[in-house]
């Protein structure tokens, strides 16, 4: 009986633990809806279909720049928390009274919802890449995706080269840019190539295509000397207080190189460079026989005065060895004759 009590107690503990957290894991995750400017945003649950959004161009966030994301239907007292990656977050929309520009809001946003039950995020970028927002509530997180549609034509730019040789092929480049910095594909820039007294206008129209978006290449032949102005030049926005200043002109200058002439000057720096080495090693040359003659003319008059002195010592040491044998001899007869007065040999 007793174990039977245990098993009762141990089954009415777990049933008791079992309503305690059951409220917590059931809490509300509620109802999230996605709009902009009142209507039902398309797409954005996955990264393939994000929400298409214009960049705030105007330096405004209004309704038609934003995702507004409505949580609904949580538990009271719900905080509700958004995370942007790529686009930022904003918790109301810009009014005369209350402006908010393309410099406000931040990367997270909580919304805690007191004694209601929803909360609401406006979420915008100012790139063309995809963004993310990740919601969390009631321990639910769902991601949602955003991107940007670049904005009207802002400022322009062109990449050319320095120089050229005559008669070659230059490329050019130009790129459109909206307020934000994104290339601006579709957009019509024109230039105009100057050179020697003539010049030539084209209209171009930057790429939509995914690898070359927002420019535009052009060939221009180079003349036979002098140099080439290219002026790029486009109808840009108007200016917007707070953001970039449109920039509708810009100039690029292509120096033409004579090849031919410029092979002939450093042919002609060559041929001095190779004379002044002439000149130099001919000097060094002679030095070098002039070092060879003294030494040789130092050598002999060395050898001179050694065998001169080999000579002189010879006739020393001769003169000495004739000294001493006739010396000797004389002393010899000299010892026979007189014995008793006998005096020592040189040895």
């Amino acid at each position: 009986m007793k174990s039977f009590k245990k098993i009762t107690l141990i089954i009415a503990a777990a049933l008791t633990s079992t309503m305690l957290v059951s409220p917590a894991a059931n809490a509300n995750a509620g109802t999230v809806t996605l709009t902009v400017a009142g209507s039902a945003a398309t797409g954005g649950t996955v990264v393939g279909t994000p929400v298409a959004l214009p960049v705030p161009a105007d330096n405004s966030i209004d309704a038609a720049d934003a995702l507004k994301i409505a949580v609904t239907s949580v538990d009271t007292g719900t905080v509700v928390t958004a995370v942007a990656t790529n686009a930022t977050i904003v918790s109301a929309l810009a009014t005369s009274a209350a402006p908010v520009t393309a410099s406000s809001g931040s990367s997270t946003l909580s919304v805690s919802t007191g004694t209601g039950n929803s909360a609401d995020f406006y979420v915008y970028t100012k790139s063309t890449a995809v963004g993310t927002v990740a919601i969390t509530r009631a321990g639910t997180t769902t991601v949602y995706y955003v991107q940007g549609t670049a904005g009207a034509l802002n400022s322009i730019a062109i990449t050319a080269p320095a120089s050229g040789a005559a008669g070659t092929i230059a490329t050019l480049k130009v790129t459109g840019y909206d307020v934000f910095g994104n290339v601006k594909g579709g957009a019509t820039i024109n230039t105009l190539v100057s050179s020697n007294g003539a010049a030539t206008a084209t209209a171009l129209t930057t790429d939509t295509a995914v690898a070359t978006l927002g420019t535009k290449e052009q060939t221009v032949t180079l003349p036979a000397s002098g140099s080439v102005v290219v002026t790029a030049y486009a109808t840009v926005a108007t200016a917007v207080t707070g953001l970039t200043a449109p920039i509708g002109s810009v100039v690029a200058t292509v120096a033409v190189r004579d090849l031919a002439g410029e092979l002939a000057a450093k042919n002609a720096e060559l041929a001095v460079a190779n004379s002044a080495l002439a000149v130099a090693n001919a000097a060094l040359a002679a030095e070098r026989a002039g070092r060879a003659a003294d030494k040789a003319a130092s050598d002999s008059a060395t050898a001179t005065a050694r065998a001169a002195t080999v000579t002189a010592q010879a006739a020393a040491d001769l003169a000495k060895a004739t000294y001493k044998a006739e010396y000797n001899a004389l002393a010899t007869k000299w010892n026979k004759k007189f014995p008793k007065l006998k005096v020592a040999l040189k040895k």
